[in-house]
């Protein structure tokens, strides 16, 4: 079953990429007592992804911590290398977070993980955003398959 706004988002764990090697992120230590915008894609490098939605949370980076958002993280279901890669790329650092779900355990918590197994890219996390205050989302925009509009940097920062 899918989250709903108002639910406590579950816990489960991340990787984040440091000078160091790949570092663990508990959920509930990235949640407790803030507010994050969350996004997360199918795939690091992939054409939607690396062309709109990371360098359209990077680019509004600012915009979105003015309205009081403590941390912006992008995460998919790829390992905390390749995330620590694609945000190197595409000039994410200090501006959002790259949290690998590399077994996809928050996708499947959540209730959005997609089948792109017909594409060779195995069991993804779903395209979308949310909010999430103190634990509890806020807001939730899911896109339909092969769509890019709710789940946007411009599209959330409507909704704060």
């Amino acid at each position: 079953m899918t989250i709903a706004v108002g639910e406590r988002v579950p816990e489960t764990g991340f990787m984040t990429m440091t000078s160091e090697g790949p570092r663990p992120v508990a959920s509930a230590d990235l949640f407790a007592g803030r507010k994050v915008a969350l996004f997360s894609v199918p795939g690091a490098f992939t054409p939607t992804c690396s062309a709109k939605h990371l360098p359209g949370y990077v680019d509004k980076a600012d915009a979105i911590r003015a309205r009081g958002v403590d941390e912006i993280v992008c995460t998919a279901v790829n390992d905390a290398f390749v995330m620590g890669a694609w945000g190197v790329s595409a000039g994410a650092d200090g501006k959002v977070s790259m949290l690998a779900d590399g077994n996809g355990d928050f996708v499947r918590a959540l209730g959005l993980e997609m089948d792109a197994r017909g594409a060779g890219m195995g069991v993804r996390g779903q395209r979308f955003s949310m909010l999430i205050e103190d634990g509890v989302a806020t807001r939730l925009n899911v896109e339909e398959p092969r769509e890019y509009k709710v789940s946007s940097a411009e599209h959330l920062l409507g909704q704060l």
